[in-house]
């Protein structure tokens, strides 16, 4: 799984840039002052801890923004799992700009990397079931197709990606409209085609308007396991059935018998520790 040409040229290196540039304001005054003219080096790509490997495309890419010269030699794809002091890649290329982009490069693949092994420890819960783990939008800001991707390298599923690209009525949706009822019919209205409609639901109550306003899909937000069960009676199979509200690692098979279709977990993204990686042993090579 990589990010295709057009997404790359479009919507990667954009923020890739934006990046670099917050890094780099004016000039590398550490490096131009120890490394003042181009001179050919090599640097190894070290794991340090156990995990599962995610934006080496992205890695890459920002050397090659900075010099289209730098090449990178892989030894490992993403979704690989890795081991404490596997050699990732190997990158060579005019030493001043392996030093420009290292702190870049290691902060995306440190963060995908990160998501890519947490989404997996959760996912492998759910194995055995028909339950779709999803992400949610709590992503950080300007960051999101790469935390994105990184769920799905770990063997999670997208929520929708942002607020065009799907309709989730949540509770001050609901305020707004006035009641569930309201604003499953106003969806419908503005949206009466291919458009699956959710509701947020948090109470019985709300989940038996939510049935008899047609929802597609009915969120059970910050429900205990007695209240999802309750609500799945119910439903009674009309209505696709996703769990949510401070769902994680920890808690997460208490839920995974209950018959529901999907759980959501923004700590996917918002929690994932990163996975530390680093790149050492820079050395002069001859060409």
């Amino acid at each position: 799984m990589m990010f295709d040409p057009i997404t790359m040229r479009l919507n990667v290196d954009p923020l890739i840039l934006s990046a670099l540039r917050e890094d780099i304001t004016s000039d590398d005054a550490s490096t131009n002052s120890v490394m003042p003219y181009a001179q050919t080096g090599e640097a190894e790509l070290i794991c340090k801890q156990d995990g599962v490997l995610c934006g080496l495309q992205v890695f890459e890419r920002v050397f090659t923004l900075l010099d289209q010269e730098v090449k990178t030699e892989f030894f490992a794809a993403d979704a690989d799992t890795i081991t404490n002091g596997q050699l990732i890649a190997k990158v060579r290329g005019d030493i001043r700009t392996l030093l420009c982009g290292e702190r870049t490069a290691l902060n995306y693949l440190q963060r995908m990397s990160g998501i890519a092994t947490y989404t997996h420890a959760v996912a492998s819960l759910l194995e055995g079931t028909n339950i779709r783990l999803l992400d949610t939008r709590k992503t950080s800001p300007n960051n999101r197709i790469f935390e994105k991707y990184a769920v799905r390298t770990g063997g999670g599923n997208n929520h929708r990606y942002n607020l065009s690209d799907g309709v989730l009525l949540k509770d001050n949706h609901i305020g707004a409209a006035g009641s569930v009822k309201k604003a499953v019919r106003m969806a419908k209205e503005y949206a009466p085609f291919v458009r699956k409609i959710e509701v947020e639901v948090e109470t019985m109550e709300m989940v038996n308007e939510a049935v008899e306003a047609g929802a597609d899909i009915i969120m059970l937000d910050n429900m205990t396991r007695e209240q999802v069960k309750e609500a799945i009676v119910l439903i009674a199979g009309r209505a696709e059935v996703e769990v949510s509200g401070n769902v994680t690692k920890e808690n997460i098979e208490k839920l995974k018998d209950l018959g529901i279709d999907y759980i959501s977990s923004g700590a996917l993204t918002h929690s994932a520790p990163i996975l530390d990686l680093s790149l050492k042993n820079l050395h002069v090579v001859s060409v």
